[in-house]
């Protein structure tokens, strides 16, 4: 894969100031990390960054995807409703969205590496309560912590391949994280059941536990500081505020951004619904649907290798991802028509058919969607990747509830919510992204977050 390292400095940097305070207190962080490496040397580190930046972006579906196989013991075992324990995942991803809005600025000031060890320590200590929660509510409580502690791999994970990548390069990267990162969910959900074999759902929180304790190390001794101290930014939180104020200016970025997030909301309307559909409404066993969103999520793997190795850079990102959302809206449609009875009664395999075609077709549109919102900054990546995480979750924690409001029993509401949030999402990005149209670099030779760059 061709690399473009970014080797831009400030004139003004510590090449060109005699060293102050902002160069000291760097350099103590940097002593226990590995260095920036020169551009040169950004091809021998890449399998490895690959890899690392593969298991930061696998948290999230590790976090959800283990978990989900156990939804109906939790009702159980804590004496709660679906509804109730439905919202154990709003607050994981509620805690991911409102965590990223922290964690980018944080990392445009301080680096990758120090807010990233952080948040995956605090993930670490929040996981372990989560496995010895008594009730349902405390539960909640340390799953939305997880999920704030957890948006660090998320934020910094992306904001790395800006550090690294531009361009077509970019959307390639991505595609090769959701390849790494794909995995996650293939066998989540089959250690998920696994581990409800031999003991009860809070064996599932240890087991992340001690996934969280690996990564931690791994990053801590081999993953290289990507942002040099000379492309930092010295504000604080007005400023930070000021930069994603600028972001939002700009419609094009604001478009990609709410595309991918009414996007992501369909396929978590899928994820957080889909315990109930196969289990209780189709009585398949944990197992079986452990196997059955395995299968989904290897679609998920194989059309973003198409997309990434095939598509791009033949055919123009933004066709791809028209593509991608015209396929999830049919397959959405197509799963309410079931749902309503239009065709009868149908089993298993056509619900799965269906749900198979939405979440494959998830890989035309979120890796393109990170990469065309990216391409229109060049600098603050984190606080980019920030809004682009955040109003993703977000929106997916709002429609998580709505997929359990007419109980265990119909498939009906996960359709409508589908169906909803792909027509918006279509919506999004034809009046705000304006396809048909050749948009300019909204930040080509300046800094995101002066000013709006929006046309």
């Amino acid at each position: 894969m061709p690399e473009r390292g970014r080797t831009t400095r400030d004139p003004d940097g510590p090449e060109a100031r005699i060293p102050g305070t902002a160069v000291t207190e760097e350099s103590v962080v940097a002593a226990s990390a590995p260095p920036v490496p020169p551009p040169a040397a950004r091809r021998s580190v890449g399998l490895l960054v690959t890899l690392i930046l593969g298991g930061l972006t696998a948290v999230p579906p590790l976090s959800m995807d283990m978990y989900l196989p156990a939804l109906p013991d939790v009702t159980d075992a804590l004496h709660a409703s679906a509804a109730t324990v439905q919202l154990t995942l709003t607050a994981c991803l509620a805690g991911m969205a409102l965590g990223q809005l922290v964690v980018g600025p944080m990392s445009d000031k301080w680096g990758r590496r120090r807010p990233l060890i952080t948040g995956l320590v605090v993930y670490i200590l929040a996981t372990a309560v989560c496995a010895i929660a008594p009730t349902i509510e405390l539960l909640i409580a340390f799953r939305l912590l997880q999920g704030l502690a957890g948006a660090a791999g998320i934020v910094i994970a992306r904001a790395v391949v800006r550090d690294l990548y531009d361009g077509m390069d970019m959307a390639r990267f991505f595609s090769t994280l959701m390849l790494i990162s794909g995995v996650a969910p293939i066998i989540a959900p089959l250690i998920g059941g696994q581990v409800l074999r031999i003991t009860d759902w809070r064996g599932v929180f240890y087991i992340l536990t001690v996934i969280g304790i690996a990564l931690t190390a791994v990053v801590w001794r081999l993953l290289p500081e990507t942002l040099p101290p000379a492309e930092r930014h010295d504000g604080g939180t007005v400023e930070a505020l000021r930069t994603m104020r600028g972001l939002l200016a700009d419609r094009v970025f604001t478009g990609y951004m709410l595309t991918g997030g009414f996007a992501f909301a369909a396929l978590f309307a899928y994820i957080s619904a889909s315990p109930f559909v196969i289990q209780e409404i189709y009585g398949a066993s944990p197992q079986t649907y452990s196997i059955l969103f395995g299968v989904n999520s290897v679609g998920l793997v194989i059309v973003g290798q198409i997309n990434g190795k095939i598509l791009v850079g033949r055919v123009s990102l933004d066709k791809v991802l028209a593509v991608g959302l015209a396929v999830i809206t049919l397959a959405s449609a197509a799963l309410l028509l079931m749902s309503v009875g239009a065709f009868g009664e149908v089993g298993l395999v056509p619900i799965a058919a269906g749900l198979f075609v939405l979440m494959s077709a998830m890989s035309l549109c979120m890796p393109n969607t990170n990469a065309l919102a990216l391409m229109r900054t060049r600098h603050s990546a984190g606080s980019a990747s920030a809004l682009l995480g955040t109003s993703s979750f977000l929106v997916g924690a709002a429609a998580t509830p709505l997929v359990g409001i007419a109980g265990e029993h119909t498939a009906v509401p996960m359709a409508v919510v589908q169906l909803a949030c792909s027509l918006v999402a279509v919506g999004c990005f034809m009046a705000l992204c304006r396809p048909w149209r050749k948009q300019p670099d909204a930040t080509a030779g300046k800094r995101t977050g002066s000013k709006g760059a929006g046309n």
